[in-house]
Order: C-alpha cells, then structure tokens, then sequence
C-alpha cells in the first residue's frame, strides 16, 4: 500500500521553546523520517504565499515558507519507507489559522508542543534577533514593550515576544479543534535535565521504539552579542544586506550573512547576561493569568514559572546537569 505523503506528527511549538533540539533527535532515531527544511511553516498559509512581513529580515525568511501544497507532499517522499514522519513548525501552536488547517487536513496527525518559562522564552527570541544582526532596540524590556507598536507596523509572528508566550490561550484553542488525546504537552525544562527521559516520552507518544537516542543535539542558540560599537555599526549592515537578500536565493543570503555575523560577535563567545530578579518581576506578572489558564487546560503545575529566578540559557543549564 502507498502511503500519502505527509506528515504523522507535527512539532508545533513554541519558538525557542527546544523544539530544534527535539526535531534534531528523532532524527537520529531509526523509524523516524523529519523534513528538510525542518520549518516549512506550510499550516501558515491558505493555500496563497505568505504575507509580506515587513519587520527587519521578514522578506528574506518568506522566500523559505513552503505553501504550495505538492511541493509540501514532496518532502516527505523520501521518508516513505519510515514508520513515522513529521516536520517541525513552531509557530504553528501560535497560529489559529494553522489549528483549524490542521484539524481539516490531518485528522489522525498527532502534535508535539514544547513550552517554556515564557518570560525566559522571550528573552531567548530577542537574544535570538538581536544576536543575529536584526533586532535593532538593545533592550530586552524595551524590545519586549514594543509588540502591539511592531504588530501594526506587519512585523513577522518572531517579534511577538509576549504573545508566543501565551501557551495556555493557544492549547485551549487548539483543543476546539484537536483531541487533546493527540497532543503531547512538553516542557523545556525535562529536555534539558534529562534528554534521554524526554526523548522516550516523546517517542512512546508517536508509538515507536523507545531506548534508541541516549542524546539530545544543542538547540539553536546564539552567541551574546555585547552592545557597543559593532552592533551599532555592524546591525544597520546586517538589516539592510536582510532587506536585499529577498532578491536572492536564501542559500546566498546564508553565505553572505555567516561572516556578517562573526563580526557582529567579535568571534567571541560571549556569556549572555542572566535576567535579573527585578526584571522578572516585571515581566512575570503578563503571563500569570495565562500560566493559570495553562495549568487548567494541561492538568500540569507551572508554578515555578512565576519565580523571579533565571534558570539561565540552554547551555549553561546543560553544562550544570
């Protein structure tokens, strides 16, 4: 029997949640099958291309959104002798749109969500762009602040640092539409501490072989670029080389961006700064009713995430396990 080809499972979230590290190791498992590229963000779209985001490198990243939908099936031609295939969009546990698709189109597709400490979460997206030459306030707060003002202006979904963080609004959501039954609830915090543990569960969720993948890939996360002169002189270059990449093919763009980006960084790893108590008691009161919202709809305690103390990046917290 041929088998269709699409997806069995989608990792639908959240940003900078550990999703990356999450796709990287079911790849190595030997019954699984995951799409290159690992976002082909296709749930976003309608059927039509993109919208033309217009927030610092918006352009360039559209011409990598996959919306056609026989170009979509062919990703997963090479995996059809895999047991299991999937891909990993983590915007779609934020999109509405992408719920109702989903649930149209895949009926038996079953769902990984990763969620993490949002106040954390957020400040690892702007980390993320800022690091990268794109975020152009050197602020987390301020950066944070600015959402509803970058909304309006049709900044691309990467930019809502608050509203990504809104797991609970978009589980309730998703639910309207999918069994919960078909959607694995995970937290960053067991991919980091135990690999291994959350990697099985994962793979008990979709039904293969557990025991398989001892180790768990880095996730995406960037060098701490230090405010000063080379972002001030280097971050305007790399805004405007992002804008010109949508004329080119992304693989172009990629070449030309790694040693802007080196630069930018002054090859060297820097440490990035923890968030301090008093900006997390800033920001944490945002999410509370959500975390609230959260822990009804999942049956799980989110408490610790109302703490005031930064568990720090990925790697540090890697490093001390």
């Amino acid at each position: 029997m041929i088998r269709t080809p699409r997806p069995d499972f989608l990792i639908v979230g959240a940003p900078k949640a550990g999703t990356t590290a999450l796709h990287a190791a079911l790849a190595q498992h030997p019954e699984v099958f995951v799409t290159q590229p690992k976002e082909p963000k296709f749930w976003l779209c309608d059927g039509a291309p993109p919208p033309a985001w217009s927030g610092p490198g918006d352009a360039h990243s559209r011409q990598e959104w996959i919306w056609r939908a026989d170009e979509y099936a062919a990703l997963f031609e090479a995996g059809r002798d895999h047991p299991v295939r999937g891909e990993s969009t983590p915007f779609y546990l934020w999109s509405r749109g992408a719920h109702r698709r989903i649930a149209e189109h895949l009926p038996d597709v079953l769902l990984i969500a990763v969620v993490r400490d949002p106040v954390d979460r957020a400040y690892s997206n702007w980390m993320h762009l800022w690091s990268d030459g794109l975020e152009p306030e050197q602020d987390f707060e301020a950066a944070f602040a600015r959402q509803d003002e970058r909304v309006r202006a049709g900044w691309a979904p990467f930019w809502r640092y608050r509203e990504l963080g809104m797991y609970g609004e978009q589980l309730a959501h998703l639910q309207r539409y999918v069994d919960p039954e078909r959607v694995l609830v995970m937290r960053y915090r067991d991919i980091v501490d135990d690999p291994p543990a959350a990697v099985d569960r994962a793979c008990r969720f979709l039904g293969i072989a557990t025991g398989t993948v001892a180790t768990i890939p880095r996730d995406n996360s960037r060098s701490y670029v230090t405010p000063g002169w080379r972002p001030g002189l280097l971050g305007p270059v790399v805004r405007t080389g992002a804008r010109l990449g949508q004329f080119a093919r992304p693989e172009v763009w990629r070449r030309l961006h790694a040693p802007l980006i080196e630069q930018l960084s002054g090859r060297a790893e820097a440490a990035r700064p923890r968030l301090t108590e008093e900006q997390r008691e800033r920001l944490v009161p945002t999410f509370a009713e959500d975390v609230a919202l959260l822990a009804e709809v999942t049956g799980e305690d989110f408490s610790d995430w109302l703490s005031t103390a930064d568990r720090g990046s990925f790697a540090e917290r890697r490093s001390s396990a």
